[in-house]
């Protein structure tokens, strides 16, 4: 298959890039990914549908050769016949099954796998394309969706087949069955057709909202502590009721239109098979066909419910994966955040050897080997500065000679990191939770624990290094997280490093530990911070203080002190609150979180 895009949505295998231009033709990737197994699948299921005429014929022949007089031997022959296909039926029964669950699987690690890897490519800007809820009803629920829309591609191509052979039986007994049968058929499908078009709509609904009301559900979790402290627990949770209600009332009307394909599902085939064997025992009795006929009859239009229930589940099945087909694609659509215009054809590399940062849009120059620090009244200024030299917004940045959107984003990534001060925390051992991607030798670990003033985290956890952090670190208080989260940026060792207020939840004598090991850590190395501690900032070779986002001065800290007015009310505001209030965080969280 010619793939109809041109960048790769995930690193494992170039040559699997989805084609997501409908959810149609997403579907059909998955089939094509694994087409051995989808034909050995097929091929089972068409055996075992086809073979299930055997016992009806098999048994028509018992009866009208065995129960003969003198017949006894051709009865034993035929009991015996039907006995094999018996035990055929049940084998090629079991392996279609495990054929068709190899299938579904295949098809749900596949989808888990490129969303992983599009939420890894669409990296910052994740929490901006898409809602938590969103992520969680992909997982949870349109991966299981979309595997059971694959096992279509066994039995219902079995039913194809199986509905040709029972027709093409029933016209070597009459063909006025043969009629009915082939007419019959295409009827019910016309009879659930419209059902599916309602499901669709009503699936999609459903999904949407289900999505919206998980995202809710997670802002409320992870800000409950804030709720609490503001007095807003109840409304928030009034507005999760409604929502819930409104999903219950969706949720009611999927399962109406389900329950009426699910009863046709069962009941058409029934009143068809009804309505055969009445023929067929009218056609027996005036003598137009034996009574071998009439059993034979009988059973293949029993077998035919087989066929006729996979249409209609399949027709289910893939209306259902259809929905969640286009959430999937909708998903793997998303671009990452522009990096100011678009991308030039063939990525340039990055400097060789260590080069200055630029941001024209504020005038910030870092310089290599330093420890620069941005200072400004708002911390979001500083944090925007941060994130365009991180090239994680669109901007006019560059590193050296050269656009920091022009070069190789993989590069970027891999030199210069932007360490968030909320930067997720993943549950598991500590040490693998700053290790990151490598294994790293105890001495690392050592370094980097004492240059983060963390070994009081590591002696009072029970395993010290080897003990479990919950997910987003919350067996840890708010000053332990941020030293972690500094513990693994060290770790990883960047060219340059960018730090966003590293030290904004430890007390003063934590704060002033950890000022002086970053710069011994991170010595002939790059790294710029943003805070308004003049334990810091005393640190810092170059201070640049910003007012409305742009460079108002630049110099030590000490001279900016002396000359700048504004700059020294900034900072000593910070200092007259250290003072004030300790933010002790060795044995608990810092007083603004427990506040909030």
């Amino acid at each position: 298959m010619t793939e109809p895009v041109d960048h790769p949505v995930g690193p494992y295998v170039k040559q699997e890039t989805p084609d997501f231009r409908s959810p149609g033709r997403y579907l059909l990737w998955l089939v094509t990914r694994q087409w051995r197994r989808v034909a050995a699948g097929a091929l089972l299921g068409s055996s075992w549908m086809i073979c299930l005429t055997l016992p009806p014929y098999l048994l028509s022949r018992a009866i009208d050769d065995g129960l003969q007089p003198g017949g006894r031997s051709a009865l034993v022959g035929w009991v015996a016949a039907l006995v094999g296909a018996g035990v055929l039926n049940a084998w090629l029964a079991i392996m279609r099954h495990r054929t068709m669950t190899r299938v579904r699987l295949d098809g749900a690690f596949r989808t888990v796998r490129v969303v992983v890897a599009q939420a890894t490519r669409l990296g910052a800007a994740l929490p901006r394309r898409a809602t938590a809820g969103e992520i969680v009803t992909i997982g949870f629920g349109d991966v299981a969706m979309i595997a059971d829309t694959l096992t279509v591609t066994g039995p219902g191509v079995g039913a194809v087949l199986a509905y040709v052979v029972v027709a093409a039986l029933l016209l070597t007994v009459s063909p006025l069955l043969a009629a009915v049968v082939l007419l019959g058929v295409p009827l019910l499908a016309v009879l659930v057709g419209p059902l599916l078009g309602r499901l669709q709509g009503a699936e999609s609904a459903y999904r949407d909202r289900q999505g919206s009301l998980a995202a809710r559900f997670a802002d409320i979790a992870g800000g409950l502590r804030v709720l609490n402290g503001i007095g807003g627990k109840d409304v928030y949770a009034e507005r999760y009721r409604r929502g819930s209600q409104e999903l219950q009332a969706e949720g009611y009307r999927v399962g109406a239109v389900t329950s009426w394909i699910q009863a046709l599902g069962v009941g058409l085939p029934t009143l068809f098979l009804g309505a055969v064997s009445w023929l067929a025992a009218r056609m027996a009795a005036q003598g137009d066909i034996t009574v071998g006929e009439l059993v034979a009859v009988y059973g293949y239009t029993a077998v035919l419910v087989v066929p006729v229930s996979s249409f209609i589940e399949g027709g289910y099945d893939i209306s259902r994966g259809l929905v969640a087909a286009r959430r999937v694609i909708h998903f793997l659509s998303l671009e990452p955040d522009s990096m100011g215009r678009e991308a030039p054809s063939a990525p340039l590399n990055g400097p060789e050897s260590p080069s200055v940062l630029h941001d024209p849009e504020s005038g910030v120059e870092v310089v290599p080997g330093t420890l620069t620090a941005l200072v400004g009244a708002r911390p979001s200024d500083s944090a925007k500065v941060i994130d365009r030299l991180g090239g994680f917004v669109a901007s006019a940045a560059t590193w050296g000679t050269t656009r920091l959107d022009e070069i190789e984003q993989a590069q970027v990534r891999a030199r210069i990191l932007v360490a968030d001060n909320e930067a997720d925390l993943f549950a598991g051992k500590l040490r693998d939770v700053v290790s990151g991607s490598r294994d790293r030798d105890d001495e690392a670990l050592r370094r980097a624990v004492h240059a983060a003033a963390a070994q009081d985290i590591v002696r009072g956890l029970p395993d010290g290094l080897g003990s479990t952090v919950d997910a987003q670190g919350r067996n840890l208080s708010g000053g332990q997280r941020q030293r972690v989260r500094l513990v693994r940026a060290l770790l990883a060792d960047p060219e340059i490093l960018l730090a966003v207020e590293p030290t904004s939840a430890v007390d003063a004598h934590t704060e002033a530990a950890m000022a002086s090991r970053l710069r011994t850590a991170r010595s002939g190395r790059t790294t710029v911070v943003t805070s308004t501690s003049p334990l810091v900032l005393d640190r810092a070779d170059t201070v640049y203080y910003l007012v409305d986002g742009s460079v108002a001065a630049v110099g030590t800290h000490r001279d900016l002190l002396d000359e700048q007015p504004g700059y020294r009310l900034l900072v000593s505001r910070g200092a007259d609150d250290d003072d004030a209030v300790p933010v002790g965080d060795g044995a608990g969280p810092a007083p603004q979180e427990a506040t909030s």
